[in-house]
């Protein structure tokens, strides 16, 4: 199936999308993958465990820690500053850095 006929069934919720091998994506390598759904995590306002699994996932197919918070500024136009600020902290849990220590001062 080509691209359009993928992006054809996304657009009219062909049932036949709930089959796996139609929803993952087919060109883009699992790195690219994980910085996608990283950006999309942004967007949402996901919750902290989330950017737990979702690094770890970028880190394990390759992505570097500065591409990863590269991914924050890159949906700042997007999701407006505030939501990247709002996923800052989150993203640093995940990379395993605490910025504001344990008694939460900056």
């Amino acid at each position: 199936m080509d691209y359009i006929d993928r992006l054809r069934r996304f657009a009219v919720n062909d049932p036949r999308l709930d089959g796996d091998l139609e929803l993952e994506p087919t060109q883009l390598d699992p790195r690219d993958v994980a910085l996608a759904r990283l950006a999309a995590l942004v967007a949402v306002g996901g919750a902290e465990p989330t950017y737990g699994s979702l690094v770890d996932e970028a880190v394990t197919a390759g992505a570097r820690s500065a591409e990863i918070v590269d991914v924050l500024a890159a949906v700042v136009p997007i999701v407006g500053l505030p939501g990247a600020v709002a996923a800052a902290p989150k993203l640093a849990l995940a990379l395993g850095h605490d910025l504001f220590g344990t008694d939460g001062a900056g």
